[in-house]
């Protein structure tokens, strides 16, 4: 950001009180010239006296002569009366503004006592200088934020409409600063792996500033980083031979560069950065440590932010000297506290001369060490006769306290029950440390920098694995490795446990290794090695528990999916949320349950698998692990039913789904229950794929209807369609039609996004026929609305135009008002394609008409779209423009991603239907960042657009390269549009 404009900063000497309380006022230059009062906007007058007031704010609050100010306005032709123009230009301003702030000095004027903030370019520049000071402190998120509100102040041509050779001047250097703010945070985009998102601005920009290289050299770089090496080679070659063109030069050394690095596709682009001399030895110095394990591997910011506290405390370096520290370090059985803690100590016995004491505080046990017998024996560690030991605790901590005065230990306390019994146990000087380890957070032990140590990233879990084991058999093996570090879920006991069996058996390789521990129901007893065992360690964390929380350990440890939100909880205990929540916090305070957010909980995933096991073996009755996860289905369909209904008004699926017993969360806000939605997607999954094989598997069903939105927004559609799959199948082998009909119709929807338009046929007749035999009213019609789509995309306009006719008598016949309208837009498509342009307005008009009838819903967004392409295909492009931007609003709002960067395509060939390629092409790039409904085959289309757009632009090789990838993907998907991209290319290649 260097190079930006210094000169128009505006000086702030303060706000001065509005002798009437009136609001302060407010100056605009970044678009025309304005000024308001609080919110109310003032008459600056004509386009001359908007030049003065210009000129007097862009001087910083210096004063500015006559001559300068005629000079400013007329250049040097000015009028015979300049000079009396001026003053009454002033005159008048004067009249309008504050007392005291356009004020006459020396034969000139100025603008005076501006509040900060007052001036929207002075406002710019603050937030510029505040992102340059956040990039170069590393806080690349922060920086661009601020330049985005800076970019936000423009609002239009700079001091739009002013006269003037001044004003020109001004023009032109403002517009090329905010260029360079809009590079710059376009870098910073890249910087922070944003390429797919700046492509579309990147591309409307090249567009519009052709010779600019530095955007084509981020252009080239965010498509290089999308994939897209072919069109990144393609902008390289647009922009030689623009600059041979226009004027007889090469591109700059840099691009140049550039180009040479994505033709070797350089890995680099890829990527989006002595302790102080001791004090003499008193007589006995206790160095208690045990050994540190030679094979210690990873947690290099723990061991960091630990030294880093330790060595405040014992070089006084931290705040008013030296300081007495502890860490106290909490994390689940196995996840190598200790091991850390003893390396940490280890590393920090320089800046404790005067010894280390050591402990095994024994809190996860039966008998945890009572803290006056480990006072005892740290007294006599540190040299204290057995007859000068007091016998009282208070006695001895304050003893202890003396004996430490003065002197720089560290004190490692490891495995420690709770604070009570860690507190008589700390040292009371400066200069003196604590470490301690604990299974619970010691919230309460003041003063302590807390540190929750979580399981190995999945390098580090591979380095440990690779340490014990030899480089040379994890090597020949690795994905057989990374296998066998992922099923110990990353926990260093864990892995060092499986390490060592693999390191004692020569003839074993690490896929035999790896076979053993993917049996889940054998996990926990493959995972025990000599003294060490996983399931043992979890054991003595569960022997703890109270009978409450024992049994939400167990009963919790049954569901299924990524994490479980709090009213989830609830449901499977069966139980208020209150004493829910009371339950959980005391689980993640013991480390056998995580906080992943607040409300939200998970397990580790071996814990899981210990916690399921407990289920299995101390929950009784037998029954109940079945009802609570049944109580957890109840509470998602209900739930997920309602949001269904708020989002759909007049939609009656929700009156033909399954009852439930549950209560449900309830939603007034859609953006809340959207939240919720796709906040619970896998959780939700995870609950249908649970219920497979069982006496819930139509409620399982129709929870995967009613949560059909995670499918349209993109967000779950793998997931969704491997559940919707296994819900087919066991509902065809139990034999129940009408589960089986649901699943179909849920199964063909993935398959239409997704574009696979094959299947979703088979799909889609089978769940007709389904429908039809379990009478099922409410999938029959859904499935025929999906045969008239699936009609539509196979050329078939008069079947698709039957199929959407029966759907919407279907609908009609059971009250469905909203599916109606839904298919009605379909059928416009329909009459659309045969011709019946008229028809397909009118239909779609009376689509919209009826749904606002019933409420704002999603749908609306649907409507929109179906009229606005039959307004482009009557030629009304504006009319068109704005339904398709409506429709925009409504899916952006409902995060319905894929519909969205469908409506970016549409919008796209309308533009360019109206001869607007640089719109066209952003529109286009903006869906493919996004992505569309219809998977490749759309993409394709989007791509065949996106070209001809380029195309239209001059920029030949970029429009070929989109056409090369669009017919490969037509090519591999069978698509007739295929032979029209041929003929593209060949046009351009004869050019």
């Amino acid at each position: 950001m260097d190079g930006g404009p210094r000169v128009p900063e505006q000086r702030h000497s303060g706000s001065p009180a509005q002798p009437d309380g009136s609001a302060a006022l407010r100056f605009g230059v970044l678009g025309p010239v304005r000024a308001w009062r609080g919110g109310q906007a003032l008459a600056t007058g004509s386009p001359q006296q908007r030049a003065l007031l210009a000129a007097l704010l862009l001087r910083e609050g210096r004063t500015a002569t006559a001559a300068e100010l005629i000079d400013a306005l007329w250049g040097e032709e000015p009028p015979s009366q300049a000079l009396a123009a001026v003053r009454t230009y002033a005159s008048r301003l004067r009249k309008v503004l504050d007392p005291g702030v356009l004020v006459s000095e020396s034969g000139g004027y100025a603008v005076r006592g501006l509040a900060d903030g007052a001036l929207d370019l002075s406002a710019a520049q603050d937030l510029a200088a505040g992102a340059e000071k956040a990039r170069g402190a590393g806080d690349f998120a922060g920086a661009r934020d601020a330049l985005r509100d800076a970019l936000a102040l423009w609002d239009g041509e700079v001091l739009a409409g002013v006269p003037g050779p001044y004003a020109e001047g001004q023009r032109v250097r403002l517009e090329e600063w905010r260029l360079q703010l809009t590079e710059t945070c376009l870098e910073l985009d890249l910087e922070q792996g944003g390429h797919a998102e700046a492509v579309s601005e990147l591309t409307a920009l090249t567009a519009a500033h052709p010779l600019r290289e530095r955007l084509r050299e981020l252009l080239m770089l965010a498509l290089y980083r999308s994939g897209r090496q072919a069109e990144a080679l393609a902008v390289y070659a647009d922009t030689r031979r623009l600059l041979a063109d226009e004027l007889g030069v090469d591109p700059r050394a840099g691009l140049q560069e550039l180009q040479q690095r994505i033709l070797r596709a350089d890995p680099a682009l890829a990527e989006p950065s002595t302790p102080a001399a001791g004090t003499a030895a008193p007589p006995v110095r206790p160095a208690q440590l045990p050994a540190t394990v030679p094979d210690f591997t990873g947690r290099a910011p723990f061991v960091r932010e630990l030294s880093d506290v330790l060595a405040a405390s014992g070089d006084g370096s931290g705040p008013g000297g030296r300081v007495m520290a502890v860490s106290a370090l909490a994390g689940i059985g196995g996840v190598g506290k200790t091991t850390l803690a003893v390396h940490v100590a280890h590393r920090a016995r320089a800046a404790f001369p005067d010894g280390q004491l050591y402990v095994d505080l024994q809190g996860a046990g039966a008998r945890p060490a009572e803290p006056e017998t480990v006072l005892g024996s740290f007294l006599r560690a540190l040299g204290t006769a057995d007859s000068a030991i007091p016998d009282s605790l208070e006695e001895r901590a304050a003893l202890y306290r003396s004996v430490l005065d003065g002197r720089r230990v560290l004190v490692l306390l490891d495995n420690a029950r709770d604070a009570a019994q860690v507190r008589p146990l700390l040292p009371g000087t400066d200069g003196c440390a604590a470490l301690v380890t604990a299974r619970v957070r010691m919230v309460d032990l003041a003063g302590a920098h807390l540190v929750d140590l979580d399981v190995m990233s999945p390098e580090e879990a591979l380095a440990l694995f690779t340490r014990i084991v030899g480089e040379e058999r994890v090597a020949a093996e690795r994905e057989a490795a990374l296998d066998v570090v992922g099923a110990c879920g990353f926990l260093p006991l864990a892995i060092r446990i499986a390490a060592s069996r693999l390191a004692a058996r020569r003839t074993w390789t690490v896929s035999v290794l790896a076979a053993k521990l993917a049996d889940e129901r054998r996990r926990l007893d493959e995972l025990q090695a000599g003294d060490l065992a996983v399931e043992a360690t979890f054991e003595l964390g569960y022997g703890q528990l109270e009978p409450a929380q024992a049994r939400a350990f167990r009963l919790l440890g049954l569901a299924d999916g990524p994490d479980i939100s709090l009213a989830a909880a609830a449901a499977v205990l069966d139980l208020p949320a209150r004493r829910t929540e009371d339950l959980l916090e005391a689980l993640v305070d013991t480390s056998l349950l995580e906080s992943a957010a607040p409300g939200r909980y998970r397990f580790h995933d071996l814990v899981r698998l210990y916690a399921r096991a407990c289920a299995e073996r101390d929950e009784h009755p037998p029954a109940e692990r079945g009802a609570a996860l049944s109580r957890l289905l109840d509470f998602y369909l209900a739930t997920a039913a309602g949001i269904y209904a708020l989002e759909r008004p007049g939609d009656r699926l929700v009156d033909h789904l399954e009852q439930t017993e549950s209560e449900a969360l309830r939603f007034t806000d859609g953006s809340a229950a959207r939240d919720w939605l796709y906040t619970e997607g896998q959780s939700l999954l995870a609950s249908v794929r649970q219920s497979v094989g069982t006496d819930r598997l139509r409620r399982a069903v129709d929870l995967l209807w009613a949560a059909k939105d995670l499918v349209e927004s993109g967000a779950n559609a793998r997931q969704y369609e491997a559940t919707a799959d296994a819900v087919c199948e066991a509902a065809r082998l139990a034999g129940d039609r009408r589960t089986e009909g649901r699943a179909r119709t849920t199964l063909t929807n993935v398959l239409l996004v997704t574009g696979r338009i094959r299947r979703a046929e088979e799909e889609a007749s089978l769940a007709l026929e389904c429908a039809a035999w379990a009478e099922d009213v409410a999938a029959g019609s859904w499935a025929a609305n999906d045969r008239g789509l699936i009609s539509l995309h196979q050329h078939r306009y008069a079947d698709g135009k039957d199929f959407f006719d029966r759907a919407i008598r279907g609908f009609s016949e059971a009250g469905n008002r909203a599916g109606e309208a839904t298919t009605s837009f379909n059928l416009s498509r329909a009459h659309l394609a045969m011709g019946n342009v008229g028809k397909a307005v009118e239909i779609a008009r009376d689509g919209l008409a009826l749904l606002a009838t019933l409420g704002r819903t999603v749908r609306l967004a649907n409507g929109h779209y179906a009229l606005a392409m039959a307004l482009t295909e009557a030629g009304r492009h504006t009319e068109a423009l704005g339904q398709y931007n409506d429709a925009l609003t409504v899916f952006v709002n409902h995060r319905q991603r894929l519909w969205e960067g469908t409506t970016h395509f549409r919008i796209a060939e309308a533009h360019l239907a109206a001869r607007r390629p640089p719109q066209a092409a952003q529109h286009a790039e903006q869906a493919l960042a996004v992505g569309c409904i219809g998977g490749d085959r759309m993409r394709g289309n989007v791509l065949t657009l996106l070209g001809r757009s380029l195309a239209a632009l001059g920029q030949a090789d970029r429009a070929r390269a989109c056409w090369r990838e669009a017919l490969n993907l037509y090519e591999e998907t069978g698509a007739h549009e295929a032979a029209a991209v041929r003929a593209l290319l060949a046009s351009v290649d004869a050019a």
